[in-house]
């Protein structure tokens, strides 16, 4: 397995960028970009999942790392909430909704596998 020296190389990471960069694409068109308290919202949520883990790899140690990632897991479910608020608002198609939704249960799921590394790993903190 490579060395990861730096947050950009973890997929995790890398992972909710792209969604980050779904988030703004979405809400910039349409109705959904006339409503700027959800905008904001799920803009905010997006940014919160990267720089948590960003924040939280710098961090010191293992275990302020799973904090962070719990913060930033907890964002993504933030994501995926208010993509419910986006669709039932006619603002996204169905078959936008679940695109979005199965990228952010990604996110999700890459941050509780790397949650459950952390746990396990016998090397302490870094």
């Amino acid at each position: 397995m490579p060395t990861i020296k730096q947050f950009e190389d973890l997929e995790v990471w890398r992972a909710a960028r792209a969604l980050t960069k779904t988030i703004y694409r979405v809400s910039s068109t349409g109705q959904f970009a006339r409503d700027f308290q959800l905008t904001n919202q799920i803009r905010r949520s997006a940014i919160s999942v990267m720089s948590h883990i960003a924040e939280g790899f710098v961090g010191d140690g293992n275990r302020e790392f799973q904090y962070f990632l719990a913060i930033a897991k907890g964002s993504c479910g933030e994501v995926r909430s208010q993509l419910f608020i986006a669709f039932d608002q006619g603002y996204v198609a169905l078959n936008e909704f679940q695109s979005l939704c199965q990228e952010a249960t990604k996110v999700s799921r890459l941050l509780s596998a790397l949650m459950k590394h952390l746990r396990q790993s016998q090397m302490g903190d870094r």
